[in-house]
């Protein structure tokens, strides 16, 4: 399904391929060749998506763009069943595995991997062709890789990186309660969608 949504419209190259139940919404640009899959769901919600040649976004997988943090993705790129793309930038021949999440301002360098269930944090920089193992979190900028069981080394730099400001716009210890009405506010935009033919 291909939704206008705040008066823009995504441009589809005629040689890609949206599946039936996938969703493009708003100003999203698919290259040549490259294929959404069934159930994906690929929103410029209020920035840019930008998504290169023979790039093949798997089924459920997420590519949100958003103001400030555009959702960039290079030539020949795989972005996993389940993957969450959220304000990022891959570049070309990057891999990024099933259920992997990578957070606003984050940057994934060419031929780099982030594997299953990976996480690359907010602001975080990952290098040409590194590797995030199955599960890890890549955090910081010169990044750290580390295992999951190592939360408090993870979160020492992940403290330093504003994830509520990149991601919410607010400063951390925002109520829930005024975090919520505003993020509410922020995706009722999708009442004003225009669904296009095609």
């Amino acid at each position: 399904m291909l939704l206008e949504h705040r008066a823009a419209r995504p441009s589809i190259h005629p040689s890609a391929y949206v599946a039936p139940t996938a969703v493009v919404s708003g100003a999203v640009v698919v290259g040549e060749g490259t294929r959404i899959l069934h159930g994906a769901v690929v929103t410029a919600e209020d920035g840019e998506v930008r998504i290169g040649r023979n790039v093949v976004v798997m089924e459920n997988a997420l590519v949100r763009g958003r103001l400030g943090h555009p959702a960039l993705i290079g030539d020949c790129v795989m972005v996993g069943p389940h993957a969450h793309i959220n304000g990022a930038t891959v570049e070309s021949e990057a891999f990024i595995a099933t259920g992997a999440s990578l957070f606003p301002g984050s940057f994934i360098g060419a031929g780099a991997e982030v594997r299953i269930n990976g996480v690359v944090q907010v602001n975080s920089r990952l290098e040409a062709g590194a590797v995030v193992p199955i599960g890890w979190v890549a955090v910081g900028d010169p990044v750290s890789i580390l295992s999951p069981d190592r939360h408090e080394e993870i979160w020492k730099i992940q403290r330093t990186l504003d994830f509520p400001g990149t991601v919410y716009g607010v400063p951390r210890g925002t109520p829930m309660s005024q975090l919520m009405q505003k993020q509410s506010s922020y995706y009722g935009e999708h009442l004003n969608d225009t669904v296009l033919e095609g």
